[in-house]
């Protein structure tokens, strides 16, 4: 008995350790994951030997210890958490328990996403708030109504005829992404602390002593359910989260009904692929028997009810060791180092390559060769280092040293205007990085768009010396091809026809292609919208430049350094001699519109359509679309992950338009864009982010 017996003491003690961390202390040290293996490694044990479970053990309670600094509130009803299924098994054998302990052949559930932030609990008096509590330990929580007020969008007082004397309203306070990134932003600018996640932005701001603090940050919340009420306000679990939504309280618009099993893991999986494109973090679906009567005849088991559990996601977070860190040249000259990495499953996706941002991350968050680090992935985000498990680091681990030299062509690298930015100090005939990084943005969808002209293949051809320049892809040869590895005949005569394809293009393409430092497609859309031709671009003088929408002295300068350059226009001249051509005389741009002179940017992920139609819907409104912020900018539409661009736009006080605006200014617009030749009418969303504490704005033209 003494091995088990040690087991289970050291287990209980490490993850009580982690749970104080992440309930007390806000500062979590390994990711979910990491905890949930830990937890039923310990349940494992404590069902064989259950004389040797710890007094202490996490398995006999909910969440952490309350604050010392706050007051404490014993719960009417106590909030116990779920019962976790990791896979489609699990929720089989939940729904067959629930039938055989109801004796009933189908079970009619309902389903709604597991939302990633803070339990809390609201009650009302006569319809009044009188107090916020979080979980704590399931019995007694935390005292945070001060904090709570500040969130607009819990109300303050419930609205209707049939309200309880007493209602108990349970559910989730949670920073949305858009919110979450701005401010980590901010604190990045201003060297304050950053929060590791969404989830750990809401608790630490919600425990705050000072509600100006809490006050200060886009947080949100959403109902899901009621601990103690003066009388039944609905007979099923949906009914009583419409009735809510009556009160006025916020309730997520995409909880819906299902009876049996299949219904629960169609929704996993709908909500599954959906996630990276919400507006706020969730790990997983809940699915509760949606009969209250049911509910009450099942009961609950010692910290869980038996008529719910949470079937949770595969991890987006996981441990693993950083084994180097590489580097990589873009296409400007930009090093950007790279983590490889011990292969390890995150979110569903084997994992061994992470992004370290930039040498100044790297400083930040201390990260050297050898440590074990947490690797964070969300939907098809890149995946990054998030941050350093320090504990378990070897002793005299060294630094990670910035490097002096390009790691491709040994020239010294220079810290310049970026900040944060190394660029490699070689012109990009000089450095093979750089082309091949040029290579790939000049082949891109949004430029010449050369299908099958990847990265494996422009590698071979620079390595062989068959690609020195742009113009050089155009005098590429079968043959050339054909003898390259992995490239078959057939393969290698798809090339030559995409090539063939792309030698007719528009200059706004051209333009985009050719790589000037800070041209994206609407940069160059509005050079051509302008100046009409490429002559009169090339020509144009630094005031003529500033002249065009958006474009500002820096751009201005690289634009006309570049056309400077006899070698940008002897590139030119070998493109056309080629067989390269290009429509010139600027589109026609809308002489009407509700939006007709605005300059919008885009920024973020979209849920309910791509930034491409996005930016065709804005277009035909008579908007200008602009690649970066400034002064000029009419007004900023920021979906999930929005990052700089919108903490910059907040600085300017640039108009700012979350999803959920951005559809009711295209609704409020539809006759026009009905009758807008190639653009089609939104798609309802999935679901927005609901009006946070700090609110983005939302005001409509």
């Amino acid at each position: 008995m003494t091995e088990p017996l040690a087991e289970i003491k050291a287990l209980t003690a490490l993850l009580n350790r982690y749970g104080h961390a992440y309930h007390v202390l806000d500062e979590p040290i390994v990711p979910d994951s990491e905890y949930d293996r830990l937890y039923r490694q310990l349940v494992a044990l404590e069902t064989q030997h259950p004389q040797a479970r710890q007094a202490d053990s996490p398995t006999l309670r909910v969440g952490g210890a309350p604050l010392p600094e706050l007051k404490e509130i014993a719960h009417r009803v106590a909030m116990l958490s779920l019962d976790n299924a990791f896979s489609d098994e699990d929720a089989i054998d939940f729904d067959r328990r629930v039938r055989e302990l109801l004796q009933e052949d189908q079970i009619e559930y309902s389903l709604e996403p597991k939302l990633d932030g803070l339990a809390m609990s609201l009650r009302y008096e006569a319809g009044m708030l009188v107090y916020a509590a979080t979980r704590g330990d399931g019995s007694t929580g935390e005292d945070v109504t001060h904090t709570i007020r500040t969130i607009a969008s819990i109300p303050l007082s419930l609205m209707g005829p049939e309200i309880p004397a007493v209602l108990e309203v349970r559910g989730e306070v949670f920073m949305p992404r858009a919110g979450f990134f701005a401010y980590n932003q901010r604190m990045r600018e201003t060297g304050g602390k950053e929060f590791a996640n969404p989830r750990n932005a809401a608790a630490g701001s919600i425990r705050q002593l000072d509600p100006k603090a809490a006050a200060s940050r886009p947080l949100a919340f959403y109902a899901y359910g009621l601990g103690e009420h003066s009388k039944p306000i609905a007979s099923t679990h949906s009914d009583t989260l419409r009735a809510l939504a009556d009160f006025g309280l916020p309730v997520y618009s995409g909880v819906r009904t299902a009876v049996g099993v299949t219904g629960l893991l169609d929704y996993y999986r709908e909500i599954g692929n959906a996630r990276a494109s919400l507006a706020f973090d969730i790990d997983g679906v809940v699915y509760k028997v949606n009969r209250l009567d049911w509910q009450i005849e099942l009961g609950f088991v010692s910290r869980a009810p038996r008529w719910a559990i949470a079937h949770k996601f595969p991890a987006e977070e996981a441990l693993t060791t950083l084994l180097a860190v590489d580097l990589q040249v873009g296409r400007t000259g930009s090093i950007t180092p790279v983590a490889r990495l011990a292969p390890v499953s995150v979110g569903g996706v084997t994992v061994s390559n992470a992004t370290l941002h930039n040498f100044d991350e790297i400083a930040r968050k201390d990260v050297r060769v050898g440590d074990t680090v947490v690797v964070r992935r969300a939907g098809d985000v890149i995946p990054e280092v998030a941050r350093v498990v320090l504990e378990r680091r070897a002793e005299n681990a060294p630094p990670t040293p910035i490097p002096t030299a390009c790691p491709v062509c040994g020239s010294a690298l220079a810290r310049l205007d970026d900040g944060a930015v190394w660029r490699c100090s070689a012109n990009v005939e000089n450095c093979s990085g750089q082309l091949k990084g040029a290579l790939r943005h000049f082949a891109s969808r949004k430029a010449f768009d050369i299908e099958g002209l990847g990265d494996e293949l422009i590698e071979q051809l620079v390595e062989r010396g068959l690609l020195r320049s742009y113009a050089d892809i155009f005098s590429l040869t079968l043959p050339q091809l054909a003898g390259l590895e992995r490239m078959a005949e057939k393969s290698a005569q798809n090339v030559i026809d995409a090539i063939e394809k792309a030698k007719q293009t528009t200059l706004e393409r051209v333009l985009y292609a050719i790589g000037i430092r800070d041209v994206g497609e609407n940069t160059a859309k509005q050079l051509n919208r302008h100046f009409g031709n490429l002559a009169a671009i090339a020509g144009a003088d630094l005031a003529s430049l500033q002249a065009v929408q958006d474009i500002g002295p820096i751009v201005a300068g690289r634009i006309h350094s570049f056309f400077a350059d006899p070698k940008s226009m002897q590139m030119i001249g070998q493109m056309q001699m080629a067989g390269v051509r290009w429509s010139e005389g600027a589109p026609k741009a809308p002489q009407e519109g509700p939006l007709l002179g605005k300059s919008i940017v885009l920024t973020g992920t979209l849920a309910s359509m791509t930034r491409d139609q996005a930016q065709a819907k804005l277009e035909a409104l008579g908007a200008k679309m602009s690649d970066s912020v400034s002064k000029k900018t009419s007004m900023l539409i920021a979906g999930a992950k929005a990052g700089s661009k919108l903490s910059k736009a907040s600085e300017l006080g640039v108009q700012v338009l979350d999803e959920a605006a951005f559809l009711a200014l295209l609704d409020s617009h539809a006759d026009a864009l009905s009758g807008a030749a190639g653009v089609s009418q939104a798609p309802a969303p999935l679901e927005q982010a609901p009006k946070a504490a700090t609110p983005v704005q939302t005001e409509l033209f």
